[in-house]
């Protein structure tokens, strides 16, 4: 009996997370594509694309600590979020992009184009000489309490100017909103 249960948990609960966990990243990420993207240009004809989205999910630093200090609500779910808090993550946007842009989104898409690698962006600024390119980086998102997510933001340039947000997630109604702006920073 133990093996039959352990054997439904395995093929049946965990894929449905894993699943979960998918579909709320890609929302997620649309939310902030949407967000970031909503006053850039399509891109057409070789037009220089200003910004472009990193393809790597940036890991959860010790940065979060400071974050969590400054927000009740943090706080009290400190203990859940310090445990996803890893350096070592090497985790990327592809399937989540696939997902979005699978035959949907593809105004979204048209001014989104790919997604880059560090290097990538570094020769593309290289190429055109510009300081006016910028490269938005995603962090893993944090899950905790059932309905929230923590996630931070960046925005890098090859200059100064560079800026990060992180956003408090709310989900209703199977869609996730912005809650509220928990910290923000610039140089």
């Amino acid at each position: 009996m133990k093996k039959f249960l352990l054997f439904f948990v395995f093929v049946f609960f965990i894929p449905s997370c894993l699943f979960s966990q998918t579909a709320d990243n890609t929302s997620i990420l649309k939310l902030f594509l949407s967000k970031y993207y909503s006053n850039e240009k399509v891109i057409v004809k070789n037009r220089l694309q200003l910004l472009s989205l990193y393809c790597n999910k940036a890991p959860n630093t010790e940065e979060i600590l400071e974050v969590i200090s400054k927000n009740d609500f943090l706080k009290k779910n400190a203990v859940s979020i310090k445990q996803q808090i890893n350096p070592s993550i090497n985790e990327n946007w592809h399937e989540e992009i696939n997902q979005l842009f699978n035959n949907q989104n593809q105004y979204l898409k048209s001014k989104v184009q790919n997604c880059l690698s560090l290097e990538e962006f570094q020769e593309s600024t290289k190429k055109y000489g510009e300081n006016n390119q910028r490269l938005m980086i995603i962090n893993k998102p944090i899950y905790f309490a059932e309905n929230y997510c923590l996630i931070k933001v960046a925005i890098f340039r090859t200059i100064e100017h560079n800026s990060g947000t992180f956003f408090l997630l709310k989900k209703t109604n199977s869609n996730w909103q912005i809650e509220e702006i928990v910290y923000s920073w610039e140089t």
